[in-house]
């Protein structure tokens, strides 16, 4: 024991600094996914494509995992281990997202369908790299973190992945500057420095191994058996729990892409902010709108972390009672901006990850210390149900808002609880193949959706897609450029209204559905839980009935 409390995985200065490492790469990739919600009616005007295309090119992130990428990564990192899987795969990542942004460029041709095709091969790479890179980011922090802060650790990587989606969505057409290629290559930029961000991690990596080599911590490193996969996939627990991330996130990532595009078609929010609508810092509002959310981020870290190192009760108090002063201060402050913002489409629609900024750290800190995870996991669905039937049949704009901050809070408790019970249901040593069977199976469902939300949302609006077909054409007969175009159809839709806004009510619906289908499955869970004694519902560390089993099977022998 005295020995293992010498590796650096003890210091608690050091697996902090490991997370911050580790959640750089987690930061640049959510930024990728979730940018192009940001401008997808630029993309639109500016490029030509339809809802359906814009569908097809996000969808094909997913293609290579949907047929097992992931699950073969997963079997390559309990093989080959962190840092080798990590560097093949984060090179996937980094150029895949090089090639989407050549592409975007036109690097390779003007012609709109070859820029799509070019984009949608970096797509299929990114995808490639990036599930595996989220799956390496956990197995992280369960080395690292594993008997100390776990949901905590995940909860706060999450916290940067989040960060990393809002910023996308809300900055992205900020960087742009009304076009769509800088935006781009700016996401591209992240992945890159997330990467080196990794590179870096791994000089930690290679000192713990070599502390823990021989100790306990390295004890059941067994090789992988393809039974093993046959075994975790027939595991009733973590069969219901995989299941219920795929119903979840399907309901949430896609809908994120469609987010910013349906308040400017549904409520009629504004698309660009008007002058006064940005915060300038350096002068630059990329960087003033940027303050902004790292602010709501390090008061998400701030009201998590200061009173739990607090050791008197009044002490504890008085932070958090100081911290709210401050948060309230900050507010109040910038209330004439945020004024503007919450009726703009792309900044309100930031509400979704903003939620889960603010939530995830400290539901990670709940589950911590008070467990519930499966009975947080049925509170979190409920609230699914309630934000898509607020944004689908609803025209009242204030419940709109309410669901939009309902699935953030929903974005922050499933996952917060999720990703710590597969950790207590699977085998440390089997953890990176357990988390890729997720991805993989999650994978099938945002497949569908994300191509199924466009192409029903251009079936059910079909003359509004010909309007703006129509509409197009008579402009490229003007001779106008395709940044003169853009901005007409622009004003055509959301300021003269000449062409009609898109309903978005029947794909939200399918969403309701998922949302349904994820209660009963978190309900199951929880029932299998109370058999196979996995202690989901118990505080992290406390030792479940299969723990005390085992010991005592170990103690016998």
């Amino acid at each position: 024991m005295e020995a293992i409390k010498r590796t650096l995985r003890d210091s608690a200065a050091l697996r902090w600094l490991v997370l911050i490492l580790i959640s750089g790469i987690t930061f640049g990739t959510y930024w990728f996914q979730d940018f192009f919600s940001g401008i997808k009616p630029l993309m639109i005007t500016e490029m030509g494509i339809t809802s359906s295309q814009f569908g097809t090119l996000i969808q094909w992130t997913t293609w290579a995992n949907v047929f097992g990428m992931i699950i073969i990564g997963g079997i390559i990192l309990d093989k080959w281990g962190i840092r080798l899987t990590g560097i093949i795969f984060g090179l996937l990542a980094v150029g895949g997202a090089a090639l989407t942004a050549l592409g975007a460029a036109g690097t390779f041709s003007s012609d709109v369908d070859s820029q799509l095709w070019t984009m949608m091969i970096g797509r299929l790479l990114f995808g490639s790299g990036l599930e595996i890179m989220c799956v390496i980011a956990m197995r992280t922090i369960v080395k690292w973190f594993k008997g100390y802060e776990l949901a905590l650790a995940m909860a706060i990587n999450m916290g940067f992945g989040r960060l990393g989606s809002t910023l996308g969505q809300a900055l992205s057409i900020d960087i742009g500057a009304g076009t769509v290629s800088p935006a781009v290559n700016f996401a591209a930029t992240l992945i890159a420095i997330g990467f080196l961000m990794f590179l870096i991690y791994m000089i930690f990596d290679v000192k713990l191994d070599r502390q823990s080599k021989g100790m306990a911590i390295d004890a059941d490193d067994e090789a992988f058996k393809f039974s093993d996969l046959i075994k975790l996939i027939t595991n009733k627990s973590f069969l219901f729990i995989a299941l219920l991330c795929v119903t979840f996130y399907s309901a949430v990532f896609p809908f994120m892409q469609y987010a910013p595009d349906l308040l400017i078609n549904k409520f009629g929010f504004t698309y660009n902010l008007p002058e006064n609508g940005d915060i300038i810092l350096f002068g630059s509002k990329v960087f003033g709108n940027l303050s902004i959310y790292l602010g709501l981020f390090i008061f998400a870290l701030a009201i998590t972390l200061v009173p739990s190192n607090i050791k008197s009760k009044n002490g504890k108090i008085g932070s958090v009672i100081i911290i709210l002063i401050i948060f309230v201060a900050f507010i109040y402050s910038l209330s004439d901006t945020l004024s503007l913002w919450l009726k703009n489409g792309p900044k309100t629609a930031s509400l979704i990850p903003l939620g889960s900024i603010l939530f995830t750290p400290i539901f990670g800190k709940i589950v911590d210390a008070k467990g519930r995870a499966a009975s947080l996991m049925i509170l979190g669905a409920l609230l699914l149900i309630f934000a898509h039937l607020t944004l689908s049949i609803f025209d009242n704009v204030i419940l709109g808002y309410l669901g939009l901050l309902a699935l953030g809070i929903a974005f922050s408790l499933v996952p917060a609880a999720m990703w710590p019970s597969v950790a207590k249901i699977v085998a440390e040593n089997r953890l990176g193949t357990a988390y890729a069977v997720m991805f993989t199976i999650q994978n099938w469902g945002l497949n569908a959706f994300f191509k199924g939300i466009g192409w029903v949302l251009d079936k059910s609006n079909p003359l509004v897609v010909a309007e703006i077909e129509t509409a197009r054409a008579n402009l490229e007969a003007q001779g106008l450029s395709k940044f003169e175009i853009s901005n007409k159809l622009q004003e055509m839709q959301q300021v003269t209204h000449e062409i009609q806004a898109f309903d978005y009510t029947t794909p939200i619906l399918m969403l309701v559905g998922l949302g349904v289908v994820a209660i009963f499955l978190a309900f199951l869970l929880k029932k299998a839980d109370k058999k196979q004694g996995y202690g989901l519902e118990l505080p992290s560390g406390a030792k479940s009935a299969r723990d005390l089993e085992i010991e005592n099977e170990a103690n016998i022998q």
